[in-house]
């Protein structure tokens, strides 16, 4: 299925008023890991800017340890602090990167921003190495402009 075709999916999915948020989450990484082959793992992560730290919210793929993650550390925790996207075509090429599994290749962050602040993003590791394009990430943020009105 093509990101054009997955859009009004999402905003189905946000516009949905028999789930509470949490279920839309997981149906977006549900949806995202279905049908985008390269899409291994799809989560969302969520700042407590008082801690600075990330925490694991709705998510599929393997299990991971990393549920809290610190901001700076990793390639999620250097979203949280940037408020950029984060592209990265080889994970084992990257310093600070936090291995979630042998058979992760690469990954790509993009931030989640409610009324101008990074409450979170949307993390995507692949099992390919480099398949992620300018068209992963202008899809990517069109679903967090959709999520973000869930808060």
């Amino acid at each position: 299925m093509t990101f054009q075709e997955l859009e009004p999916k999402i905003s189905a999915i946000v516009a949905d008023t028999k789930l509470v948020r949490d279920e839309k989450l997981l149906a977006i990484c549900q949806l995202l890991n279905a049908n985008v082959e390269y899409y291994n793992w799809v989560g969302f992560y969520f700042a407590n800017h008082e801690a600075k730290t990330l925490h694991l919210g709705p998510y599929v793929g393997a299990e991971t340890d990393h549920t809290v993650i610190p901001f700076g550390k990793g390639i999620c925790g250097q979203v949280a602090e940037s408020n950029a996207n984060f592209v990265v075509p080889d994970v084992a090429a990257q310093d600070n990167y936090i291995a979630c599994s042998f058979i992760v290749k690469s990954e790509i962050v993009v931030p989640l921003f409610v009324n101008g602040q990074n409450i979170g993003q949307i993390d995507i590791d692949s099992h390919v190495i480099d398949p992620f394009t300018e068209a992963d990430e202008r899809f990517l943020e069109f679903v967090n402009q959709e999520v973000a009105k869930l808060y």
